[in-house]
């Protein structure tokens, strides 16, 4: 989703953007997906901004992803699709209308 480059290590995945690193995690070889929106706590949950949301579903189905949320009809400014990376963290994509 950053247009980035994942450089994997024994316990470590770290993005890197224009070879600087934008966003690292530790993985969890145990990991269970939590159940959205009701079942076991988050372990993360990352609201991502985008500028184009249908290109941007578009990019983030194409990676894996699987909507767990629609975005409902609001007269708000912003609005926000829920998903679940290939793993089973939430996120979201945000945007402004």
């Amino acid at each position: 989703m950053l247009d980035g480059t994942v450089r994997a290590e024994d316990d470590w995945h770290t993005v890197a953007v224009d070879g600087a690193p934008r966003v690292g995690v530790q993985l969890a070889p145990d990991h269970v997906p939590p159940q959205w929106p009701d079942g076991a706590p988050q372990q993360i949950h990352l609201d991502l901004w985008v500028e184009d949301f249908p290109e941007a579903h578009e990019r983030v189905m194409s990676l894996g992803a699987r909507v767990l949320q629609e975005a409902a009809p609001s007269d708000a400014a912003d609005r926000f699709q829920v998903y679940a990376d290939p793993a089973g963290h939430p996120f979201c994509l945000c945007w402004f209308v």
